[in-house]
């Protein structure tokens, strides 16, 4: 027989990629030449691309190098028939699915149950009725096609629950048996053809979850309601991971659950990065601790709990005294070190739960309030003590002093041992506070309160702590306005020359004229230096005594110095020089009139940072003292190196003079040590005759105190200068002339 039709040049079956809609290409197999033509002939017109082979070898040829979508075979040829023909197609590579059709001019059941057995599709019994031949063919592309896209969707639903992680199961109560997919049993660890029973996975479940489990899958199956639960499983490889079961019930017709069908999942990973977000969100990154959103929380609960049984409850905020010293002497690092060591010992001194507790706490439970019990870091060096259990003060006091305890030992951090101690502040619900917010700023007052004590201490809230809290903040607004307001003068204390009883420069003294009262600088210094107002108060200082300097050389010839006290962080300022020389120069003064005074602590404190700053302004005139000098941990090398024009001998050296001979051993030490460097020496706070006598005799002509003047306003100094000084009629006067000292002032050499 002659072939009717060349090969095709590619695959021709939609599973290979073929449209919906292209021209089936069918394999025409017949040994019979009439009627392979005639079928043929037929088909083609109906719409089909036929390919033609007059034996079973030949459409074997055929077949090797192509894929037609349907075959269409004669059962009976001589050779290889249409039933071997058919078997030797279903062991070929990738014919296990091709719709076969097989034509047979039989019609006993032996020979079509034979062409099934074989791999036949279907069978068509041989007749000239074209048309049927026709649509059964169609209805087999259809059949071809629906299995086909059934596989597609099968093979991607199990290749997206493998990487889901993910199988399903199913259940039936009469035979007691759990199918599990192949996904599945991959879920559990195990494959094919593995078929582990309900039993044996239960077996795989953490002993703590097992039993209840089997009580909530007893449950679930009594009153055949939905299942969702995550089972801890520690697989038979020793991989512990999580399950996600999720199970409906499935009913006959009658309405009678029948079993379960649902699916499993891995959720591993999933609850690995749900836990670890939810402890981003709920602790400290660098301490581990509880953070203000979890300790807001804890503290809402412990409200809850203690108002609903009508017991008390103690927050505790703890702020360590000296580490911001340390973190900016040794560095953030060291500074880290520090909190996790605070934050380990912490940990030691209360019932400290490492939960995050927004979903697992159970407000029903009558003791779920002990598991609110923890430290945790509110932020930078501030930590919070939640205490929920506890009867009165006295257990929240003992907790305090505890923390106290723990933090003496020294702390090595950065190499180095450190001493860091804690101020506390104590606030008991109901008492101090109905809620957290109010807990927490009573504890502040408190904590406060304690530092106010000297540090390390720790200080229960009172309503008189309330009063002082309320007065410090009236206070610094106040401040803040008293500036727009111009309510801030200066006062001026004459430094006098014994010797020659004249005022040889003077002092500056901040006072604020708040409404009628003159409120003194021990009452809002420090609280400027606190809120940082010391710096434009200052820098308004400056100004104001280079205009009344400027005032005194007109009117009274005065040409000596002023002294402004600047804290030590205004020398940080880079702008310090430029704002000191345009203060003098707007006044037409030179630089000389305005003395800067820095006291000795402050100078260590900071003294990198001074150093340069003292060389500029000793490069443009302005002079600078050290006060409270012999008072400081300090080293003497620093006078020889910076640019200092006079020491203050500090009033308490000076307060014991011809009372105990140590205060007259280092005085007279500081007045040598002057003498030798050649640097001005004035003794501050002279308040006896006998105290001006003996630093006379001394060798230090130069003082200021309350014997000579307190510090008053410009015009009152003016007045006292003129009633005072130029009549000479001072008490002092007298035996200042008398001292057996040569009357000549020693003449300092100024740098």
């Amino acid at each position: 027989m002659t072939q009717a039709a060349a090969l095709p040049d590619g695959p021709g079956r939609l599973a290979d990629g073929a449209a919906p809609d292209a021209v089936p290409r069918i394999l025409l197999v017949d040994d019979d030449e009439v009627n392979l033509l005639l079928t043929a002939l037929a088909l083609r017109e109906r719409g089909f691309d036929i390919v033609e082979a007059s034996s079973g070898e030949q459409a074997l040829e055929h077949l090797s190098g192509w894929t037609p979508d349907v075959i269409v075979l004669d059962a009976m040829m001589p050779g290889l028939d249409g039933f071997a023909t058919c078997q030797r197609i279903r062991e070929m590579p990738g014919f296990e699915n091709v719709p076969i059709l097989m034509l047979t001019g039989l019609d006993d059941d032996a020979s079509i149950a034979h062409a099934y057995e074989v791999g036949a599709t279907d069978f068509f019994v041989k007749a000239t009725q074209w048309s049927l031949l026709a649509g059964r063919l169609r209805y087999l592309l259809r059949s071809s096609r629906t299995r086909i896209e059934l596989a597609a969707s099968k093979s991607k639903l199990a290749r997206a629950q493998d990487l889901a992680r993910m199988g399903s199961f199913e259940w039936l109560r009469h035979q007691r048996h759990l199918a599990l997919s192949v996904e599945g049993l991959r879920v559990f660890g195990h494959g094919l053809p593995e078929r582990p029973g309900l039993r044996t996975l239960l077996r795989l479940v953490e002993p703590e979850s097992r039993g209840p489990l089997v009580r909530l899958l007893r449950d679930t199956s009594r009153h055949s309601s939905v299942l969702a639960t995550d089972v801890p499983l520690h697989l038979l490889d020793g991989r512990q991971r999580i399950i996600h079961v999720e199970a409906e019930p499935e009913f006959n017709e009658q309405g009678q659950a029948v079993g379960y069908t649902g699916i499993v999942q891995d959720v591993t990973d999933r609850r690995m990065a749900e836990d670890k977000i939810r402890h981003l969100a709920n602790f400290d990154a660098l301490t581990g601790l509880p953070n203000r959103r979890q300790l807001i929380w804890r503290a809402e609960r412990a409200v809850e709990h203690a108002r609903r049984l009508g017991h008390p409850f103690a927050l505790l905020l703890i702020d360590l005294d000296r580490f911001k010293i340390i973190n900016d002497t040794l560095g953030h690092s060291a500074g880290d070190e520090l909190l996790m060591e605070v934050a380990h010992r912490l940990r030691g001194c209360v019932r400290h739960s490492e939960q995050a507790l927004d979903n697992a706490y159970d407000p029903s439970n009558p003791r779920a309030h002990r598991s609110l019990e923890a430290v945790g870091r509110l932020g930078g060096d501030e930590f919070v003590a939640l205490l929920p259990e506890v009867t009165d003060e006295h257990d929240a006091e003992q907790v305090a002093h505890r923390i106290l305890e723990e933090m003496r030992a020294p702390i090595f951090v950065g190499g180095q041992e450190c001493f860091v101690t804690a101020s506390v502040g104590v606030a008991m619900y109901p008492r101090d506070g109905a809620t957290v917010a109010d807990l927490m700023r009573n504890s502040d007052v408190a904590m406060y309160a304690a530092k106010g004590q000297g540090k390390n201490s720790a200080a229960i809230y009172g309503p008189q702590l309330a009063g002082r809290g309320r007065e410090k903040l009236e206070l610094e607004s106040a401040l803040h306005k008293a500036i727009e307001r111009n309510e801030l003068v200066l006062h001026y204390q004459p430094k006098i020359d014994v010797r020659s009883a004249r005022m040889v420069g003077a002092e500056a003294l901040m006072r604020w004229q708040r409404a009628d009262r003159l409120v003194p600088p021990g009452e809002f210094i420090s609280l400027a230096e606190e809120t940082g107002l010391i710096v434009p108060m200052s820098e308004w200082a400056l100004h104001e005594a280079a205009h009344q300097a400027r005032l005194w050389q007109q009117k009274l010839g005065f040409s000596e110095s002023i002294a402004v006290n600047l804290p030590s962080r205004l020398f940080e300022r880079s702008d310090l020089i430029e704002s000191i020389h345009q203060a003098v120069t707007s006044q037409g003064v030179p630089h000389r009139v305005v003395m800067l005074e820095i006291t000795e602590d402050n100078l260590m404190k900071d003294l990198q940072n001074v150093i340069p700053a003292l060389h500029r302004l000793n490069e443009i005139g302005v002079e600078i003292a050290i006060d409270d000098f012999g008072t400081g941990y300090s080293s003497l090398a620093y006078l020889t190196t910076l640019p200092i024009s006079e020491l203050k001998i500090d009033r308490s050296f000076v307060r014991d003079l011809g009372v105990t001979p140590q205060s007259a051993a280092v005085v007279t030490a500081i007045i040598a040590l002057s003498r030798s460097l050649g640097l001005r020496v004035i003794a501050e706070g002279v308040e006896t005759l006998r105290q001006m006598e003996v630093l006379n005799r001394l060798g230090c002509s130069a003082m200021q105190g309350y014997l000579f003047s307190r510090p008053v306003p410009p015009r009152q100094l003016e007045e006292w200068l003129l009633s005072t000084v130029q009549q000479r009629s001072a008490s002092w006067m007298v035996p200042a002339h008398m001292s057996d000292i040569d009357p000549e002032p020693v003449r300092m050499r100024r740098p």
